[in-house]
């Protein structure tokens, strides 16, 4: 007897992210039904041709109300995401949700909490934990192959063409900083590798010299204590020039433990391409078409992959279908989960938080409440 379920998916925010799911999708033989939801109809319609989708609406609610829907991606802008989530929780479908969970750290709870009393399998899209390196790295970590980890050092530099083409879409920008939106991939990936362990304070700097004029800051740098006096330093900027060789994402880590170190480097320098020709942008959500011309690229530092034959290959492509996987024939896979999603929405808050009283913040169980007195003083 099989105990395959068919998937009848469907797909909030025809964007970038969405598109690049919905074109796996469209591939995966466990999906019998693919609907389509997007407030710009012209996008949305171009995406149900492109991956022969079965239905496309403007209204999200109408989407997944529907009888063939049980699985449902939000892909939709950073701010947007708690309406359709909501919805498709009332319909008790398997979700996948782009992170964060919210940009509102209330509404972000009430999404966790209402995940828990549904009882449904939900998962955030933490790429990177896909990737054949970091992948290894946690086996090896799980196997104390380095004993017991002391250390942890995280930076993470990204070409400013993605704090600019991101703001440029909402006036709502308090939320949108360099940790909320883009930091938080590199303190999952290190909280991952550090599972187990739990921050008990943090103290942050941030500064605002460059993106001030979009309404977001540049960089972050912090140090979290974890309560086994762990030390992790997180550091970000996402305020290189756009004609920086990398084109969204390199990053490090550095892991010491009491019998070894892991030293990652994943900064995308060992493939460069120098061309007399100009090179594309590497980040082209729709309608954003900066005007510096690049001549370098570092290849592969593209987050969800790259493209050969028309066809993405990369973690995106990887993290995609094992999430099918996981719902076709229930195969355990590395998804981060809401509950991790919340946790690093907070993490990143408190560091915000901390940078704009200029003092450490200490992480008792009343945390959200401090981060949401600060962020209202």
């Amino acid at each position: 007897m099989s105990n395959k379920k068919e998937i009848g998916l469907a797909i909030v925010g025809c964007g970038t992210i969405g598109r690049i799911r919905a074109i796996m999708a469209k591939d995966y033989p466990g999906i019998s039904w693919i609907g389509l939801c997007d407030i710009n109809e012209e996008l949305g319609k171009k995406l149900l041709q492109d991956c022969k989708a079965d239905y496309f609406t403007t209204d999200y609610n109408e989407l997944v109300k529907r009888s063939e829907v049980n699985a449902v991606i939000i892909a939709t802008d950073e701010n947007h995401h708690f309406g359709p989530i909501m919805a498709s929780l009332e319909n008790e479908s398997s979700l996948f949700i782009e992170k964060p969970l919210a940009t509102d750290l209330v509404e972000s709870r009430d999404v966790l909490n209402k995940i828990k009393s549904t009882n449904v399998d939900a998962v955030l899209g933490y790429t990177q934990r896909f990737r054949r390196r970091f992948l290894a790295v946690k086996q090896k970590l799980m196997n104390e192959n380095i004993g017991h980890v002391t250390s942890v050092v995280t930076r993470a530099f990204m070409n400013s063409m993605v704090p600019i083409a991101t703001v440029r879409r909402t006036n709502e920008r308090k939320n949108l900083t360099p940790m909320v939106v883009s930091g938080t991939h590199s303190l999952d990936m290190s909280f991952w590798l550090m599972e187990g362990k739990y921050p008990r304070s943090v103290f942050a700097q941030s500064v605002d010299k460059k993106l001030k004029s979009h309404g977001t800051k540049d960089s972050t740098f912090g140090i979290f204590t974890m309560d086994d006096d762990t030390i992790f330093s997180m550091n970000i900027s996402w305020a290189l020039p756009t004609v920086w060789p990398g084109s969204v994402y390199g990053l490090e880590i550095g892991i010491v433990g009491t019998e070894g170190v892991i030293d990652i480097e994943d900064t995308h320098r060992d493939l460069v391409l120098a061309s007399e020709k100009p090179q594309g942008h590497g980040y082209n959500p729709s309608g954003f078409n900066p005007s510096d011309i690049r001549h370098v690229d570092f290849l592969t530092s593209y987050p969800p992959g790259d493209i050969y034959n028309n066809q993405l290959w990369g973690p995106m492509r990887e993290e995609t279908n094992s999430w099918f996987q996981r719902l076709y024939v229930g195969t355990d896979t590395p998804h981060a989960s809401a509950e991790d999603g919340h946790k690093n929405l907070v993490m990143t808050m408190a560091m915000d938080a901390s940078s704009k009283i200029n003092n450490k913040i200490d992480i008792t169980e009343d945390i959200e409440n401090e981060i949401l007195k600060i962020q209202n003083s």
